[in-house]
This record gives structure tokens, sequence and C-alpha cells, in this order.
């Protein structure tokens, strides 16, 4: 017995080495491109072509500088970021509020409102663009970043009220009812009570909207005009072709676009992975 048992921890303990060499060659084969561009950034042109996989010397944020202030990076992150946000948030308030009443009351229609709100799923949202152009252009809203929040808002409103429906939906139903008997309304139900218990599913949904917001390229192609206005994946079309030949600059200006990602992704890991194994244990 005790050799059977030996051998059954020496197979797991192996198992385990393999799993976690295989984990850690795979994140050095992910995350060495990363460095690489952050190394190149630091240097200057004329050292990455003499030594394309080196290190810096005599790391410098010039690079950095010249990207925020030359190649107006300072007004396109701002609109990413005010269009992104307000986008997100928008979205995800309106999500909530109707998730909450569709997950957690049946009422008439109920069935109807998340059938038609689910069918936001199944269709492609770029394939809408000439009416929701027509339809923003008689609203005065073409070249205004209202009606691009507007847009991306209506976009990531049917994923968020998938998800937190099914969370809302999971809640003992003796919560809101203690809470009744104790005088609460029900916006204090859902704000107080109801809302923090679902918080990695928000944390989920609000990922999942802000990354693909955050990259998108066609929606403000399409519907903005100025260049005080246009987003970074817009912005950098431009940039590529003004600095093409100072690799440092263009390195610093992918840093700079894809910092607020990776940033978001390590704040929220911790909330994505509880929403997303939610429900597994039981």
């Amino acid at each position: 017995m005790k050799g059977q048992r030996t051998g059954a921890l020496r197979r797991i303990s192996w198992t385990t080495l393999a799993t976690q060499v295989l984990l850690w060659g795979y994140a050095a084969i992910v995350l060495f491109p990363l460095l690489l561009v952050v190394s190149s950034a630091l240097r200057p042109t004329r050292e990455i072509f003499k030594n394309p996989v080196g290190l810096p010397k005599s790391p410098s944020f010039d690079s950095f500088v010249r990207a925020w202030e030359q190649a107006n990076f300072n007004v396109y992150f701002f609109n990413s970021l005010l269009i992104t946000v307000s986008s997100v948030l928008l979205a995800t308030a309106v999500a909530a509020l109707a998730s909450y009443m569709l997950g957690r009351y049946t009422f008439t229609g109920s069935r109807f409102l998340t059938a038609y709100f689910l069918a936001g799923l199944m269709l492609p949202f770029r394939l809408a663009i000439v009416p929701l152009f027509l339809l923003l252009n008689n609203m005065g809203l073409i070249d205004n970043r209202l009606g691009l929040i507007l847009v991306y808002a209506a976009t990531g409103i049917p994923f968020s009220i998938f998800v937190l429906s099914a969370f809302f939906r999971q809640l003992p139903r003796e919560l809101s009812e203690a809470a009744r008997i104790d005088g609460a309304g029900e916006f204090t139900i859902f704000g107080r009570i109801m809302l923090p218990l679902v918080r990695p599913a928000l944390a989920t949904v609000i990922v999942f909207q802000f990354v693909p917001l955050w990259n998108d390229f066609f929606f403000p192609l399409v519907l903005l005009r100025s260049t005080n206005k246009w987003t970074l994946p817009v912005g950098m079309t431009r940039f590529f072709g003004e600095f093409q030949t100072d690799w440092s600059t263009l390195f610093a200006g992918l840093i700079i676009t894809t910092l607020p990602l990776i940033l978001i992704f390590l704040l929220a890991t911790k909330q994505i992975i509880a929403g997303l194994t939610a429900g597994i244990e039981k």
C-alpha cells in the first residue's frame, strides 16, 4: 500500500512540475514581445537598428515625450478614455437596472424583453452602420463624441444583461424579502444589497466591454471627422505615417495605447476569475 501511495504521489508531483514548466514557458513566450517593445521604446532608433533584441544602454523616456506631445497622443488618449469609460459606465448602469428587473421578477412581457435584449448578441452591429449613420446625422451627432458614446453603450447592453441577469437570478430571494420587512425600498435593496453581491459579474462585464471599445477602429473612423476628436486606434494610422522611420517613438506609442488594457486586467483579474467560475462549486 505504501509503495502504491508513494508512486501515486510521485506521479502527481511530476504532473504538477510538468504543468508549471509548460505554463512558465508559455508565459515567457507571451511576455517576450512585450518586453522587447518596452526595451525598444527606451532606446534611440539607431541603437535599435544596431541591436534589435538588446537591452537599453542608457534608458530614456524621450520617445514617450515625443509620442505624447508631437504625435498628439495626449488628445487621442483623452478622447479614448472619455468615450470608452463613459460608454462602459452608461451601458453597465442601464444593464444592471434592466437585469435586476428581468432576473428577479416575472411580469407580463418579461420573457419578450429578455429575448429582445439578447437578440442584440446575434446581430452584428456593424451591419446597421448606414441607418445608424443617417439617424445620428439627423440628430446632429455626427462628429460628436456623445453620438459615439451612445452607439458604444447600445452595443454593450445585450451582453451585460445576459451576464448580470443570470447572477441576479441566482441570489436568494430571502435577502430582498428581509430587507423589505425592515422597510427598505426597491432602490435601496438594489443598490446596497443586490449590486454588491454581483460585483464579480460587474467586473467581468466592464472588462469585456472596455477592451473591444478601446481597440475599436471602425465606428470612430466613420462617425468622427475632426482630428481633435479621434480616438487612439484612428490616431495610430496617422501616427504610423508620420513616425514610420522613428521606431523608438512608434514603440512608445504602442505602449501608451496598451497600458490601460494591462492595468485594467491586473486590477480586475481576481474579480473576473470569480465571475467566470461562479457556480462551479455548486
